[in-house]
Protein backbone atom coordinates (compact mmCIF):
# COMPACT_ATOMS: atom_id res chain seq x y z
CA UNK A 1 0.00 0.00 0.00
CA UNK A 2 1.11 3.56 -0.71
CA UNK A 3 1.89 5.32 2.77
CA UNK A 4 0.40 8.96 2.75
CA UNK A 5 -0.23 11.75 5.14
CA UNK A 6 -3.84 13.02 6.20
CA UNK A 7 -2.76 15.99 4.49
CA UNK A 8 -1.88 14.47 1.32
CA UNK A 9 -4.09 14.08 -1.91
CA UNK A 10 -5.57 10.98 -2.19
CA UNK A 11 -4.00 8.03 -4.05
CA UNK A 12 -7.19 7.28 -6.37
CA UNK A 13 -6.82 10.66 -8.66
CA UNK A 14 -9.42 12.44 -6.47
CA UNK A 15 -8.09 15.23 -5.84
CA UNK A 16 -9.18 15.36 -2.72
CA UNK A 17 -7.13 15.08 0.58
CA UNK A 18 -6.28 11.43 2.20
CA UNK A 19 -7.92 11.96 5.23
CA UNK A 20 -11.61 12.85 3.36
CA UNK A 21 -11.41 10.43 0.55
CA UNK A 22 -9.44 6.72 1.14
CA UNK A 23 -7.87 6.94 4.64
CA UNK A 24 -10.77 5.31 6.30
CA UNK A 25 -11.17 2.12 3.89
CA UNK A 26 -7.39 1.86 3.52
CA UNK A 27 -7.48 1.26 7.34
CA UNK A 28 -10.57 -1.31 6.55
CA UNK A 29 -8.46 -2.68 4.33
CA UNK A 30 -4.91 -3.16 6.83
CA UNK A 31 -7.43 -4.77 9.75
CA UNK A 32 -8.60 -7.72 7.29
CA UNK A 33 -4.85 -7.64 6.11
CA UNK A 34 -4.17 -8.07 9.82
CA UNK A 35 -6.53 -10.61 10.74
CA UNK A 36 -5.29 -12.67 7.46
CA UNK A 37 -7.46 -11.92 4.91
CA UNK A 38 -5.55 -11.51 1.09
CA UNK A 39 -6.43 -8.27 0.12
CA UNK A 40 -5.88 -6.16 -2.96
CA UNK A 41 -3.41 -3.45 -3.91
CA UNK A 42 -4.33 -0.21 -4.91
CA UNK A 43 -2.63 -0.84 -7.99
CA UNK A 44 -5.58 -3.21 -8.57
CA UNK A 45 -8.28 -0.97 -7.67
CA UNK A 46 -9.51 1.41 -10.40
CA UNK A 47 -10.01 5.06 -10.20
CA UNK A 48 -13.12 6.70 -11.19
CA UNK A 49 -11.56 8.20 -14.19
CA UNK A 50 -9.51 4.51 -14.96
CA UNK A 51 -13.16 2.96 -14.62
CA UNK A 52 -14.25 5.22 -17.15
CA UNK A 53 -12.00 4.49 -20.04
CA UNK A 54 -12.13 1.30 -19.16
CA UNK A 55 -16.16 1.23 -20.09
CA UNK A 56 -15.35 2.56 -23.51
CA UNK A 57 -13.53 -0.54 -24.09
CA UNK A 58 -16.29 -2.31 -22.75
CA UNK A 59 -18.74 -0.54 -25.48
CA UNK A 60 -16.57 -1.50 -28.30
CA UNK A 61 -16.37 -5.44 -26.63
CA UNK A 62 -20.40 -5.89 -26.43
CA UNK A 63 -21.08 -3.88 -29.57
CA UNK A 64 -18.49 -6.61 -31.57
CA UNK A 65 -20.39 -9.68 -29.39
CA UNK A 66 -23.83 -8.10 -30.87
CA UNK A 67 -22.15 -8.42 -34.02
CA UNK A 68 -21.37 -11.93 -33.99
CA UNK A 69 -24.93 -12.46 -32.56
CA UNK A 70 -26.67 -11.23 -35.40
CA UNK A 71 -24.28 -12.69 -38.21
CA UNK A 72 -23.38 -16.45 -36.41
CA UNK A 73 -25.09 -19.08 -38.11
CA UNK A 74 -24.53 -22.61 -39.90
CA UNK A 75 -22.11 -23.36 -42.58
CA UNK A 76 -19.99 -20.28 -41.48
CA UNK A 77 -16.49 -20.83 -40.96
CA UNK A 78 -14.60 -20.01 -37.32
CA UNK A 79 -12.06 -17.54 -39.76
CA UNK A 80 -15.18 -15.57 -40.74
CA UNK A 81 -15.96 -14.68 -37.32
CA UNK A 82 -12.16 -14.10 -36.60
CA UNK A 83 -12.64 -11.95 -39.46
CA UNK A 84 -15.54 -9.89 -37.74
CA UNK A 85 -14.27 -9.23 -34.88
CA UNK A 86 -10.97 -8.35 -36.01
CA UNK A 87 -12.95 -5.80 -38.77
CA UNK A 88 -15.82 -4.59 -36.01
CA UNK A 89 -13.18 -3.94 -33.46
CA UNK A 90 -10.82 -1.83 -35.79
CA UNK A 91 -13.61 0.25 -37.45
CA UNK A 92 -14.32 1.04 -33.66
CA UNK A 93 -10.75 2.64 -33.09
CA UNK A 94 -9.86 -0.50 -30.88
CA UNK A 95 -7.54 -3.43 -31.03
CA UNK A 96 -8.50 -6.71 -30.17
CA UNK A 97 -6.69 -8.08 -27.50
CA UNK A 98 -5.93 -12.22 -28.25
CA UNK A 99 -4.13 -11.06 -31.40
CA UNK A 100 -0.01 -11.85 -30.53
CA UNK A 101 -1.02 -12.40 -27.43
CA UNK A 102 1.63 -14.44 -25.92
CA UNK A 103 1.78 -15.74 -30.00
CA UNK A 104 -1.76 -16.09 -30.33
CA UNK A 105 -2.54 -16.39 -34.09
CA UNK A 106 -5.98 -14.45 -34.38
CA UNK A 107 -8.38 -12.16 -32.72
CA UNK A 108 -10.81 -14.19 -30.89
CA UNK A 109 -10.92 -17.87 -29.01
CA UNK A 110 -13.84 -19.45 -30.92
CA UNK A 111 -14.31 -22.91 -29.04
CA UNK A 112 -16.88 -25.39 -29.97
CA UNK A 113 -18.51 -28.47 -28.50
CA UNK A 114 -15.80 -30.37 -26.21
CA UNK A 115 -13.08 -27.42 -27.09
CA UNK A 116 -13.01 -25.89 -23.42
CA UNK A 117 -11.47 -22.93 -24.44
CA UNK A 118 -8.84 -21.25 -26.42
CA UNK A 119 -10.08 -23.03 -29.64
CA UNK A 120 -8.06 -21.18 -32.88
CA UNK A 121 -9.95 -19.65 -35.67
CA UNK A 122 -9.55 -21.49 -38.99
CA UNK A 123 -11.28 -22.06 -42.51
CA UNK A 124 -11.48 -25.45 -42.30
CA UNK A 125 -13.98 -25.19 -39.13
CA UNK A 126 -17.44 -24.57 -40.08
CA UNK A 127 -20.32 -24.34 -37.58
CA UNK A 128 -22.34 -27.22 -37.88
CA UNK A 129 -26.42 -27.83 -37.17
CA UNK A 130 -26.65 -28.79 -33.61
CA UNK A 131 -23.30 -27.03 -32.08
CA UNK A 132 -22.66 -24.97 -29.31
CA UNK A 133 -20.02 -22.31 -29.67
CA UNK A 134 -18.31 -19.54 -27.16
CA UNK A 135 -16.89 -16.65 -28.78
CA UNK A 136 -14.56 -15.42 -26.09
CA UNK A 137 -13.63 -11.17 -27.03
CA UNK A 138 -11.16 -9.69 -25.32
CA UNK A 139 -10.35 -5.64 -26.31
CA UNK A 140 -8.01 -2.81 -25.91
CA UNK A 141 -9.34 0.85 -26.25
CA UNK A 142 -6.43 3.53 -25.44
CA UNK A 143 -4.80 1.25 -23.57
CA UNK A 144 -7.68 0.09 -21.46
CA UNK A 145 -8.76 -3.65 -21.50
CA UNK A 146 -12.25 -5.67 -21.54
CA UNK A 147 -13.18 -8.45 -21.86
CA UNK A 148 -16.11 -11.24 -22.31
CA UNK A 149 -17.83 -14.13 -24.00
CA UNK A 150 -20.78 -15.69 -24.88
CA UNK A 151 -22.76 -18.90 -25.91
CA UNK A 152 -24.40 -19.52 -29.19
CA UNK A 153 -26.75 -22.42 -30.21
CA UNK A 154 -26.29 -22.94 -33.76
CA UNK A 155 -29.56 -24.04 -35.35
CA UNK A 156 -31.22 -26.65 -33.88
CA UNK A 157 -29.35 -28.14 -30.99
CA UNK A 158 -30.31 -31.12 -28.48
CA UNK A 159 -32.49 -30.66 -24.86
CA UNK A 160 -28.69 -31.92 -23.72
CA UNK A 161 -26.29 -29.09 -25.09
CA UNK A 162 -28.78 -25.90 -24.83
CA UNK A 163 -29.36 -27.66 -20.28
CA UNK A 164 -25.72 -27.83 -20.32
CA UNK A 165 -25.70 -23.75 -21.59
CA UNK A 166 -28.56 -22.78 -19.56
CA UNK A 167 -27.11 -24.06 -16.58
CA UNK A 168 -23.57 -22.25 -17.34
CA UNK A 169 -25.29 -19.10 -17.55
CA UNK A 170 -27.50 -19.69 -13.87
CA UNK A 171 -24.22 -20.68 -12.51
CA UNK A 172 -22.73 -17.39 -13.61
CA UNK A 173 -25.52 -15.44 -12.31
CA UNK A 174 -25.87 -17.46 -9.00
CA UNK A 175 -21.92 -16.60 -8.57
CA UNK A 176 -22.72 -13.07 -9.36
CA UNK A 177 -25.12 -12.41 -6.21
CA UNK A 178 -22.12 -13.48 -3.86
CA UNK A 179 -19.87 -10.15 -5.40
CA UNK A 180 -20.04 -7.78 -2.32
CA UNK A 181 -18.08 -5.43 -1.01
CA UNK A 182 -15.96 -7.10 1.83
CA UNK A 183 -16.64 -10.37 0.25
CA UNK A 184 -14.47 -13.39 -0.79
CA UNK A 185 -14.02 -14.32 -4.43
CA UNK A 186 -14.33 -17.77 -3.07
CA UNK A 187 -17.87 -16.78 -1.94
CA UNK A 188 -18.23 -16.70 -5.32
CA UNK A 189 -16.54 -19.48 -6.59
CA UNK A 190 -18.67 -22.37 -4.37
CA UNK A 191 -21.78 -20.90 -5.03
CA UNK A 192 -20.93 -21.68 -8.64
CA UNK A 193 -19.78 -24.93 -7.87
CA UNK A 194 -21.95 -25.55 -5.61
CA UNK A 195 -24.92 -25.25 -8.48
CA UNK A 196 -23.13 -26.64 -11.50
CA UNK A 197 -22.65 -30.20 -9.20
CA UNK A 198 -26.14 -30.13 -8.33
CA UNK A 199 -27.13 -30.50 -11.86
CA UNK A 200 -25.01 -33.43 -12.70
CA UNK A 201 -21.83 -31.29 -14.03
CA UNK A 202 -18.51 -30.49 -13.11
CA UNK A 203 -15.95 -27.34 -13.22
CA UNK A 204 -12.88 -26.85 -14.81
CA UNK A 205 -10.30 -26.56 -11.94
CA UNK A 206 -7.19 -25.14 -13.66
CA UNK A 207 -8.27 -22.35 -15.74
CA UNK A 208 -9.93 -19.34 -14.34
CA UNK A 209 -10.66 -15.53 -14.60
CA UNK A 210 -8.66 -12.63 -13.50
CA UNK A 211 -8.17 -9.45 -12.83
CA UNK A 212 -8.47 -7.03 -15.68
CA UNK A 213 -8.31 -2.97 -16.90
CA UNK A 214 -5.12 -1.75 -16.91
CA UNK A 215 -3.86 -5.12 -18.34
CA UNK A 216 -5.16 -7.79 -19.82
CA UNK A 217 -4.18 -10.05 -17.17
CA UNK A 218 -3.83 -8.53 -13.99
CA UNK A 219 -3.77 -10.02 -10.54
CA UNK A 220 -6.28 -12.11 -8.79
CA UNK A 221 -6.27 -15.71 -10.82
CA UNK A 222 -10.20 -16.27 -9.62
CA UNK A 223 -10.95 -20.08 -8.93
CA UNK A 224 -14.54 -21.49 -9.81
CA UNK A 225 -13.97 -24.13 -7.37
CA UNK A 226 -12.99 -22.23 -4.29
CA UNK A 227 -14.64 -22.57 -1.02
CA UNK A 228 -16.55 -19.14 0.50
CA UNK A 229 -14.35 -17.28 3.27
CA UNK A 230 -11.31 -17.87 1.12
CA UNK A 231 -9.67 -16.57 -2.37
CA UNK A 232 -8.98 -12.61 -2.37
CA UNK A 233 -11.21 -9.95 -0.59
CA UNK A 234 -13.74 -7.88 -2.77
CA UNK A 235 -13.86 -4.18 -2.55
CA UNK A 236 -14.83 -1.27 -4.42
CA UNK A 237 -12.45 -0.33 -7.01
CA UNK A 238 -11.82 -4.20 -7.56
CA UNK A 239 -12.25 -5.82 -11.23
CA UNK A 240 -12.32 -9.50 -12.16
CA UNK A 241 -13.60 -11.35 -14.46
CA UNK A 242 -16.73 -14.33 -14.07
CA UNK A 243 -16.07 -16.90 -16.14
CA UNK A 244 -16.80 -20.44 -15.20
CA UNK A 245 -15.85 -23.51 -17.63
CA UNK A 246 -18.51 -25.62 -17.24
CA UNK A 247 -18.39 -29.92 -18.35
CA UNK A 248 -21.41 -32.02 -19.43
CA UNK A 249 -18.54 -34.78 -18.08
CA UNK A 250 -15.55 -34.61 -16.10
CA UNK A 251 -13.86 -32.54 -15.27
CA UNK A 252 -10.19 -33.80 -16.41
CA UNK A 253 -9.29 -31.67 -20.03
CA UNK A 254 -5.80 -31.34 -22.11
CA UNK A 255 -3.97 -29.04 -24.03
CA UNK A 256 -3.50 -29.72 -28.40
CA UNK A 257 -0.12 -30.58 -28.27
CA UNK A 258 0.52 -29.32 -31.88
CA UNK A 259 -0.46 -25.66 -31.41
CA UNK A 260 -0.35 -25.51 -27.67
CA UNK A 261 -3.71 -23.09 -27.02
CA UNK A 262 -6.59 -25.07 -27.54
CA UNK A 263 -8.40 -26.96 -24.56
CA UNK A 264 -10.46 -29.91 -24.61
CA UNK A 265 -12.55 -31.97 -22.44
CA UNK A 266 -10.04 -35.13 -21.53
CA UNK A 267 -13.49 -37.11 -22.21
CA UNK A 268 -14.85 -35.34 -25.22
CA UNK A 269 -17.72 -34.24 -24.10
CA UNK A 270 -19.07 -30.66 -24.56
CA UNK A 271 -17.84 -27.62 -22.44
CA UNK A 272 -19.68 -24.73 -22.34
CA UNK A 273 -18.67 -20.98 -20.76
CA UNK A 274 -20.19 -17.66 -20.31
CA UNK A 275 -17.56 -14.41 -19.11
CA UNK A 276 -18.49 -11.47 -17.63
CA UNK A 277 -16.32 -8.28 -16.48
CA UNK A 278 -17.29 -6.98 -12.88
CA UNK A 279 -16.53 -3.82 -11.13
CA UNK A 280 -16.92 -3.99 -7.05
CA UNK A 281 -18.54 -0.94 -6.14
CA UNK A 282 -19.69 0.60 -2.68
CA UNK A 283 -23.09 -1.26 -2.58
CA UNK A 284 -22.59 -4.47 -4.78
CA UNK A 285 -21.64 -4.51 -8.20
CA UNK A 286 -21.58 -3.11 -11.82
CA UNK A 287 -21.80 -5.51 -14.93
CA UNK A 288 -18.84 -3.63 -17.10
CA UNK A 289 -18.88 -6.22 -20.38
CA UNK A 290 -20.68 -8.76 -20.89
Amino acid sequence: MIKLGRNDDCWCGSGKKYKKCHFEFDEKLEHYKRMGARVPDHKLLKTPEQIEKIKASAAVNIAVLDYVAEHIKPGVSTAEIDKWVYDETVKRGAIPAPLGYEGYPKSVCISVDDIVCHGIPCEEEILQEGDIVNVDCSTILDGYYSDSSRMFLIGEVSEEKKRLVEVTKKSLEIGLEHVKPWGYLGDMGQAINDYATENGYTVVREIGGHGIGLEFHEEPWVSYTSKKGTEMMMVPGFMFTIEPMINMGKADIFVDDEDGWTVFTEDGLPSAQWEIQVLVTEDGYEIISY
